[in-house]
């Protein structure tokens, strides 16, 4: 999971004058590079990160096909000479990867919440010169939220990783099990947003629902292992792809609406 940063935002570039409308658009992580291709036009997106084709860990992976990939980062950037960098925000003014005060640039790490999805929504629309597209995107989330039958069930569930990881507290998935009408195993237990649960605790606490990444169902070493042991196999399932969640974006609704689909499912 990635950790939650705080959102920065720069306006540097080589000139001194920023572009109104950028034209040659580089994301250097795949939580910017959902927003980049739904937000930009093709013709401004001159590359995205090395993951955003690994269906794994990138909600874009299908349309990133579309693009170039950034194979060797830094070399890649120089040579574009972007006048807009996303990425990870390392301080004020400043994106992990991007040389300090070169370019236009904008902090985007993974968002903790529906709210903070929506804040990262306009702020990239804005950056790429489309706000208006993201007011659309962001009233078609709204809609698809409202539109989602009403849980039949509900209970207390855990979001349980490899190697016996549980998401706790202050994260999106946080914020997505509450929204759906669960309870967060790891608030019941005081967790914090990341915490090792051993399969002993796990079994003593007895969730009604364990949300699993769809990548760890199959058993490929000792920690998917662990997931398929016995005591915990009766646990009715959720499983979600992995980059649904590893960042805020879109892919909100397809979670949300798995869940919901889940919960009312026939027993």
């Amino acid at each position: 999971m990635i950790r939650p940063l705080t959102l920065a935002i720069a306006a540097l570039t080589l000139s001194g004058t920023a572009h109104a409308t950028p034209r040659r658009i580089v994301s250097l992580n795949v939580c910017a590079d959902q927003y980049l291709v739904a937000l930009a036009d093709p013709a401004q997106i001159a590359a995205l990160s090395s993951n955003a084709r690994d269906p794994e860990l990138s909600a874009a992976a299908d349309k990133a096909r579309a693009y170039r990939v950034l194979r060797r980062a830094s070399e890649e950037v120089l040579a574009i000479r972007p006048d807009l960098i996303l990425g990870y925000p390392i301080g004020p003014n400043m994106v992990a990867g991007a040389p300090p005060g070169q370019w236009t640039t904008l902090g985007l790490a993974s968002a903790d919440s529906y709210g903070a999805i929506l804040d990262q929504i306009r702020q990239v629309a804005r950056a790429v010169g489309h706000p208006d597209r993201g007011e659309r995107l962001i009233a078609q989330m709204h809609r698809d939220l409202a539109a989602l039958p009403k849980a039949k069930r509900s209970g207390v569930a855990a979001y349980y990783q490899r190697r016996g990881y549980m998401t706790g507290t202050g994260t999106l998935v946080d914020d997505l099990i509450r929204r759906m009408g669960l309870t967060n195993l790891a608030a019941k237990l005081g967790k914090p947003a990341l915490a090792q649960v051993p399969l002993e605790a796990m079994v003593a606490a007895r969730p009604d629902w364990l949300i699993v990444e769809s990548g760890s169902e199959a058993v490929v070493d000792q920690g998917t292992e662990m997931l398929q042991h016995p005591a915990i196999k009766s646990i009715p399932r959720i499983s979600l792809p992995q980059s649904w969640t590893v960042c805020g974006g879109p892919a909100y609704v397809l979670a949300a609406r798995a869940i919901t689909t889940r919960l009312n499912a026939p027993k």
